[in-house]
């Protein structure tokens, strides 16, 4: 089977394209322990806020693709950020993945601010004027939570929907391999990886980025993994502050791997290949949200392109090496299919026809800074958790997805791609950049 040469989409970009990658290797890639329906496949969630109700409309096309399906498709399941809490309310219905699907779909069709972060007067001033102190009197205090929004609702809603113990049952059942979570210490600097899994998966440490074992989920992992810079207050997990997992995420497709992933199914929440755009002239000064959403898009954004193009020149590597001289190396890398779906479109635009539904407290808020105007719906699109918004990121998800069906269907089928079997190279060019495929035509 060889699905990493999709075609492009209309205006020549590759962002929805599959690719294939190399696996980790060792004691955490037991092929003995793997669902005999759906072999080995981890579900990869990426972060981006409001963004995420985009992952619930491919999760639903997925979903009815595959028939509604009781049986879990994605034994190994990660996420980040908001993707993290995605991904520990599918953990929770392992045992029923259409259920699970069906709960994603209830909270993100019915989503309103408040759930998130305090919309109310008082709250909202509340937080500003602890804001303003810390600006203030910041070289005397050490201790204030400094964030734009409080998000203290956001812990009641995962405590509601989320059941850990199901979880860890979940694992010791074995209807679920794994799950992992992604936060980012702000002391260690290190992008932690979460996990709760099977006795025979091991913790790994690599350059910046490690894997932890817990032994049961809670809330604060998930709120860390999605206490997005600036916006909301890093949360203490042990001896650290955690903020986002994605900052400094660098190879966001990693810890499914090293959770022992033969095939991989990520969820963006931003066009992989952006459009290419001329420099204009800027007569005024950039606003806060402007310079902001700028910076979210680089750490929500930009590396799971680069990851794939890695995974893309180490394929591409690999094609030249013997497999008998790799295996005496003691390497033991393999190919692994890796099915990429993300927007088509970029959600500014969407963002800033629906920023006007938000409370008119974040509004004044949001206003201050110059997230309202267009310029600075970056930032708007990852704060934007209204129904109205999450219900277009929803279709436009489940409508990308179902433009795909007969790719999805052969990507689900075990039978489509017999494991342990030898993964067909990609015809990639090594000298060239996604980029430059993006722009040939097709």
């Amino acid at each position: 089977m060889n699905i990493a040469a999709a075609p492009q989409s209309p205006t020549g970009a590759t962002s929805a394209a599959p690719v294939v990658s190399p696996a980790a290797s060792g004691p955490n890639n037991d092929r003995s322990k793997r669902n005999p329906r759906y072999p080995g496949i981890a579900l990869v969630l990426q972060g981006g806020g409001a963004r995420a109700a985009y992952q619930v409309g491919v999760l639903k096309a997925i979903s009815e693709i595959l028939g509604h399906p009781r049986d879990n498709p994605f034994p190994i399941i990660t996420g980040t950020s908001a993707g993290a809490v995605n991904a520990a309310v599918l953990a929770q219905h392992a045992d029923n993945f259409a259920e699970g699907v069906a709960t994603l779909l209830r909270v993100w069709s019915q989503f309103s601010p408040d759930q998130v972060y305090r919309t109310d007067f008082v709250g909202v001033v509340k937080n500003s004027s602890k804001w303003l102190a810390a600006f203030l009197f910041g070289a005397i205090s050490k201790n204030h939570k400094v964030s734009l929004f409080d998000n203290s609702p956001l812990f009641d809603l995962v405590e509601k929907s989320v059941n850990f113990k199901r979880i860890t049952e979940h694992i010791q059942s074995g209807v679920l391999r794994a799950i992992a979570v992604t936060a980012s210490g702000y002391s260690s600097g290190q992008n932690c990886a979460f996990f709760e899994a099977g006795p025979d998966v091991q913790g790994w440490r690599r350059s910046q980025r490690v894997g932890i074992r817990v032994s049961q989920f809670r809330a604060e992992h998930l709120i860390a993994s999605a206490a997005i810079p600036f916006a909301f207050p890093a949360i203490k997990i042990n001896r650290e502050y955690f903020g986002d997992g994605s900052i400094r995420q660098m190879a966001p497709v990693s810890p499914a791997l090293h959770l022992g992933a033969e095939r991989v199914f990520v969820i963006g929440t931003a066009k992989l290949v952006k459009d290419s755009s001329e420099r204009h002239r800027s007569e005024s000064y950039p606003s806060l949200a402007q310079i902001a959403g700028h910076a979210m898009a680089s750490i929500f954004l930009d590396s799971l392109a680069v990851d794939i193009e890695l995974l893309q020149r180490m394929n591409a590597t690999l094609k030249y090496i013997d497999d008998e001289k790799l295996k005496a190396s003691g390497t033991n890398l393999h190919h692994v299919d890796v099915c990429v779906a993300c927007p088509n479109q970029p959600l500014e635009n969407l963002a800033h026809k629906h920023v006007g539904d938000l409370p008119w407290t974040i509004r004044f808020l949001l206003r201050s800074i110059g997230a309202m105007r267009k310029g600075g719906a970056t930032l708007s699109s990852y704060m934007l958790f209204d129904y109205r918004y999450c219900q277009a990121l929803i279709e436009m998800g489940y409508r990308d997805t179902m433009a795909r069906r007969d790719e999805m269907q052969v990507f689900f089928d075990p039978n489509a791609c017999p494991l342990p079997t030898e993964i067909p190279m990609s015809q990639f060019d090594p000298g060239r950049t996604m980029q430059m495929e993006a722009a040939s035509p097709a």
